[in-house]
């Protein structure tokens, strides 16, 4: 029996449980001369969390399909905490004919019984993934309702995040007074965008000014001094760059609590 091992790792993972690639390797490298198994390739994936499939080494992995006949994962929620890519991907070796096993969980595709178990303890890894999400969002809300924190948006244009506060650069923010001002007097999207452009003001990333990239400056009131997540809107503890009626005077009140 050809055996593909397949490792994974994210930060957070190797911080709270140890699970290193080469000690996830060594084990299954065990288990593969205990069952008499030969080693048809290791697919090592460091840094990508197992929501999704846009892994590299999985991707190969799953190319490699002819090079071997087993899938070998420590647990189960090495290759995948989300159950509907679980079931897609066992869909897929059932049909090239290919076995999966986690040694860890001693559960393999071998009998109904081990593919009964497999889907109750994926069902369980995509439950704690989802409580993960909800408490990460939930603390985002609070630092919204607080006024602080990164708010997981990187870094808005004319400001830039410094040990957790908005710090204004002040060369951008004179292009958001401009941009405020432009519309103001009465300056389309478009035409805003084509000023910017033939000023040579650079955007935050490269390339150049939108009328969609005018539009979220514009209706983003963190530039009034208040910070927007998941709908909840709070007073904010940075530096605005424009006045609070500036802003009201193009997007309506801002509806938040005094």
């Amino acid at each position: 029996m050809r055996a593909a091992l397949y490792v994974r790792v994210s930060t957070e993972d190797q911080a709270r449980e140890g699970f290193s690639l080469d000690a996830q390797t060594e084990r299954l490298e065990a288990y593969c001369r205990f069952r008499g198994w030969t080693v048809s390739d290791t697919y090592r994936e460091e840094g990508y969390s197992g929501r999704n499939t846009d892994r590299p080494e999985y991707q190969r992995m799953m190319a490699d399909l002819d090079k071997w006949d087993v899938l070998l994962v420590l647990k189960m929620d090495r290759i995948h905490r989300d159950s509907v890519n679980f079931t897609i991907m066992m869909r897929e070796l059932r049909r090239s004919g290919k076995e999966f096993c986690s040694s860890q969980e001693k559960f393999d595709t071998g009998t109904a019984m081990g593919r009964f178990a497999m889907d109750i303890i994926q069902r369980i890894a995509q439950l704690e993934s989802e409580q993960i999400g909800e408490r990460v969002k939930f603390g985002m809300a609070r630092k919204a309702e607080w006024g602080t924190g990164n708010m997981g948006s990187g870094h808005p244009y004319g400001y830039v995040y410094e040990r957790g506060s908005l710090t204004v650069i002040e060369t951008e923010a004179e292009a958001v007074r401009d941009i405020y001002s432009m519309c103001s007097e009465g300056m389309s999207l478009r035409a805003i965008a084509d000023s910017l452009n033939n000023s040579h003001i650079q955007p935050k990333r490269s390339g150049r000014w939108t009328h969609q990239s005018v539009s979220k400056i514009l209706r983003n009131p963190i530039y009034a001094g208040y910070i927007k997540w998941d709908g909840i809107v709070r007073k904010g503890e940075h530096a605005a760059i424009i006045s609070r009626d500036l802003f009201e005077s193009i997007n309506g009140p801002i509806e938040a609590p005094s």
